[in-house]
């Protein structure tokens, strides 16, 4: 397992290599920084590291996840993410509890929600789109496949999508 996880890190940082020489640290389609939160997984911090996407903010938990969104507690300062990866296997709160407010926030509602998360079971799935996530995607648990999909994120979010003015 540790062997699997330093080749998923030396592969991390040649794609981040390969990255930096191509692009400027922003999405081409955008003249800002992207903001994005992420509920919980270090690996998806690493898989990050191989798109142009230069501000990921990662918290460990629901509570956090919905403080950070509000800006309460130490979050007081950070920016209105452009968009929230989540993962329903949190601690603390639930992450469809997390969806179930985002979604009836008035503040957070418009901010799209990608479930990020291991559970292929089919309830999930339903209660997810049912709580008006935007989409569902099932986390691959090889790295390389991982990263492919963060990096198909990152295509279709902040290349594709046209969001609302603020």
């Amino acid at each position: 397992m540790v062997n699997r996880y330093n080749h998923a890190l030396d592969r991390t940082r040649q794609l981040m290599k390969e990255r930096q020489q191509g692009h400027a640290g922003k999405s081409p389609t955008l003249e800002r920084s992207i903001q994005i939160i992420y509920a919980r997984c270090k690996l998806m911090k690493n898989a990050i590291l191989c798109t142009t996407i230069n501000n990921l903010h990662v918290v460990d938990n629901g509570v956090e996840a919905m403080a950070f969104l509000r800006h309460q507690g130490q979050y007081t300062a950070v920016p209105r993410p452009d968009l929230i990866l989540l993962d329903l296997n949190l601690p603390k709160k639930d992450g469809r509890e997390v969806l179930a407010e985002i979604k009836t926030d008035e503040n957070l509602r418009l901010i799209p929600v990608v479930i990020l998360t291991t559970s292929k079971d089919e309830q999930d799935v339903l209660k997810a789109y049912g709580l008006h996530a935007n989409c569902y995607i099932v986390k691959p648990v090889d790295f390389e496949q991982f990263a492919a999909v963060v990096q198909a994120i990152e295509h279709f979010w902040f290349t594709v999508v046209t969001y609302p003015s603020a």
